[in-house]
């Protein structure tokens, strides 16, 4: 990121996101939620009482004007910082590689390679297709819909971070049928991919052949999401 730093991008971020919603106490709910920061402690942080958080996400106060909404994100801010400023490093890695947070959920490079059942194990994977390398050095987790609709194919060259000796996570999955498709046009394609929120039945007829022919391993999740971030993080 640019001189200003992670958390001053990231707050300018939040905080624009909020001015310019349609709905900005629904904004502020999903930030405060993706923080894992509860109404009482955004409260406690802020010196006021809950219900006034409360009242802003459920549009009961008026929209908060520009000096309430920095107050309320350098709170967020705060509040992570003190617990080891987890999010904002995460968020940080997205925004500087050039996405969305909500295309990318997180991109992380580890000190070295961990062997691949260790990651596959920390989330509850199982393996569908073994791959031709059982290590990876990193992770991205994707919106697979917000990455195939939304991401020109340099962009999602830019998901492999440093290498491709990573694994691909991708969310908001039906069978997978899109993620093996798009998989396919890229050239060289990441150690390991794992499908998040199906079952192996429910898999694309395919997407096995796939993952195969070019050499990846293929392995799915039923994780909640939430888990898998926290459990990716530790392998850090």
């Amino acid at each position: 990121m640019s001189g200003r730093g992670a958390k001053a991008e990231l707050a300018e971020k939040i905080a624009g996101e909020i001015t310019l919603s349609d709905d900005p106490g629904a904004t502020l709910r999903k930030w405060r939620t993706d923080f894992d920061v509860s109404q009482t402690d955004l409260a406690d942080e802020l010196e006021v009482s809950s219900s006034v958080i409360s009242d802003y996400e459920s549009g009961r106060r008026e929209s908060p004007g520009i000096a309430v909404v920095a107050r309320l994100v350098s709170g967020l801010l705060a509040i992570d910082e003190r617990r080891g400023g987890d999010r904002i490093r995460q968020y940080g890695r997205v925004l500087s590689a050039g996405f969305e947070s909500d295309v990318v959920y997180d991109l992380r490079e580890y000190s070295g390679s961990v062997p691949l059942s260790r990651l596959h194990g920390a989330i509850d994977a199982t393996e569908i297709v073994s791959g031709t390398d059982d290590r990876v050095s990193g992770h991205t987790v994707i919106d697979s819909i917000e990455a195939i609709t939304r991401l020109s194919s340099e962009e999602f060259f830019r998901l492999y971070g440093q290498s491709t000796n990573r694994a691909l996570v991708f969310t908001n999955v039906t069978r997978g049928e899109g993620v093996g498709i798009a998989l396919r046009v890229l050239n060289p394609t990441p150690n390991a991919v794992v499908l998040h929120g199906i079952a192996e039945d429910e898999l694309w007829e395919h997407a096995e052949d796939l993952a195969r022919i070019d050499g990846y391993s293929l392995a799915v999740t039923n994780r909640p999401l939430d888990d898998v971030l926290e459990e990716l993080a530790a392998l850090e």
